[in-house]
């Protein structure tokens, strides 16, 4: 019997705390609005007095508006050779260097390379201290630059969304 009261009792309580239960009263709201409605985002916006001014993008300003919008550039710092001895000669003063694929065989990255060509870019690749050769297609003195050639990259070439940054230590 207490099994049962206790069960009443809670029962009670629940139903008097769930607005499902609760009545509406009259006087606050018609009788045809009887469910309150909360899924609903409410927007309010105050007028402007001053007129927006908007200058052509630049190329900084896509990079930017890129930068925000697309996934983050991964970076990795590494200890490297160049494949090549010419490679080295033109690319040594560079320190950025845009990575589009990493290999365990040098026959692999060499491969790849060669499919590279045709796409109209000019590969190197790169033996890393982690033992991965690197296929570098652009580098760069400038980190700001490098980074937007990993955009550009991304958005002209959707199949090389991954591209990230080398920077060498």
């Amino acid at each position: 019997m207490k099994k049962i009261m206790m069960a009443v009792l809670a029962l009670g309580l629940l139903s008097s705390s769930c607005k499902v239960f609760q009545k509406v009263k009259k006087e606050d709201k018609p009788a045809t609005e009887t469910v309150q409605d909360d899924t609903q985002t409410k927007v309010f916006s105050v007028p402007s007095t001053q007129t927006e001014v908007r200058e052509a993008p630049s190329s900084d300003r896509m990079y930017e508006q890129a930068e925000k919008t697309e996934k983050p550039v991964r970076i990795q710092s590494e200890t490297f050779t160049f494949a090549q001895k010419e490679d080295q000669a033109k690319n040594e003063n560079n320190s950025y260097f845009v990575i589009i694929g990493s290999f365990s065989s040098n026959a692999n990255a060499n491969r790849y390379k060669q499919e590279l060509i045709p796409q109209g870019f000019n590969p190197i690749v790169l033996h890393s201290e982690t033992g991965y050769y690197r296929v570098c297609v652009n580098s760069f003195t400038d980190e700001f630059e490098a980074r937007k050639r990993v955009y550009q990259i991304r958005n002209d070439y959707p199949q090389y969304a991954d591209t990230w940054l080398l920077i060498k230590k």
